[in-house]
């Protein structure tokens, strides 16, 4: 949310679009903290699912918003 925040307030298109790449790969990493959180039995199967697929979401939302932007700036 942070990286969003930080890019809208970039003034411009192209660096909003770089900063929800940003948080697109932010995303992902926290999907490989969940796995490591796993492995160390920090989460049960299910909690890690659930959250997995909620950074699944939030990525989807991300790579959503940025072909809107792009389209919107062509």
């Amino acid at each position: 949310m942070a990286n969003m925040a930080e890019g809208f307030d970039g003034r411009s298109t192209q660096e909003f679009i770089r900063f929800l790449g940003y948080a697109f790969r932010s995303a992902t990493e926290v999907q490989s903290h969940l796995y490591v959180a796993l492995d160390q039995s920090y989460l049960m199967k299910d909690e890690f699912e659930d959250l997995y697929q909620q950074a699944v979401e939030a990525k989807k939302l991300i790579n959503g918003f940025i072909r809107y932007l792009r389209k919107a700036a062509t």
